[in-house]
């Protein structure tokens, strides 16, 4: 039987540590790029990678939802668990990452519903054929620095945009150095409709989400869905919908 390897080279090689029940995934670096608490391998561990999921509140039943970077597999993995109605496509430039979370993680195999792809995700989105096809797309473009996100530019954000459906969402994590996150936000409002970050969560992790169309903010909907879905879902959805009230509470 052929040993896996999960360092061929051209591209950064996956490693793991592993700490109270928890694995965690690098690349190369000390840097966490994803994890796993191995007693709930199917539960999303990190409360950044919770917060990707929030256009949960918005969009109950998406029929293909795309995730770019695939970390270590824990939001295709949901999603394509507790989404069955939905495909599920995840874009991966290195397959080092790809090959360690079918082996460590859990990732399952492709399927007629799940497909995960060995490709830039710039590629993946400036591809007409994938043109208003997206419901919901997380992005989470990070390389063995971590610096900030790989793919930041107008035109990645506006390929981003038309690759949605007309109600779709994007979420995506701004992690990094500050400038970055002014850079993207900056980005992402040329584009898109309405775009709302939320506070920052742990080792300056910030998530934002971006409309195509902009909604319609209900509060007092808003906490009814959130308790709808951390009963069905068990995720913190009631501090998405605050952090949701406290961003328009700073605009005004």
């Amino acid at each position: 039987m052929q040993k896996l390897r999960f360092d061929q080279p051209g591209h950064p090689p996956a490693t793991i540590t592993e700490f109270e029940g928890v694995r965690s995934l690098h690349l190369g670096t000390s840097w966490v790029q994803g994890a796993m608490r191995l007693a709930r391998p199917d539960a999303i561990e990190l409360e950044y990678v919770q917060m990707m999921m929030m256009w949960m509140l918005f969009l109950p039943q998406p029929r293909h939802i795309v995730q770019l970077g695939l970390g270590s597999s824990a939001l295709t993995k949901f999603c394509y668990h507790r989404f069955p109605q939905a495909r599920v496509t995840a874009v991966e430039l290195n397959p080092n990452v790809i090959a360690i979370c079918g082996a460590l993680f859990g990732l399952p195999p492709n399927d007629d519903r799940l497909n995960v792809l060995e490709m830039n995700a710039l590629d993946f989105v400036m591809n007409p054929a994938n043109r208003n096809s997206v419901d919901v797309l997380q992005v989470d473009l990070y390389d063995e620095e971590a610096r900030g996100p790989v793919l930041d530019t107008p035109e990645f954000y506006q390929a981003c945009y038309d690759s949605l459906t007309a109600d779709g969402i994007m979420t995506t994590n701004v992690f990094g150095d500050f400038p970055n996150y002014d850079k993207n936000l900056q980005a992402m409002e040329l584009v898109f409709d309405a775009v709302v970050w939320l506070p920052e969560v742990h080792d300056a992790n910030i998530v934002v989400i971006a409309f195509k169309q902009a909604p319609s903010l209900d509060f007092s909907v808003l906490y009814e869905r959130a308790g709808a879905i951390k009963k069905s879902m068990n995720l913190p959805a009631k501090s998405w919908v605050n952090g949701l009230k406290e961003w328009m509470l700073d605009q005004e």
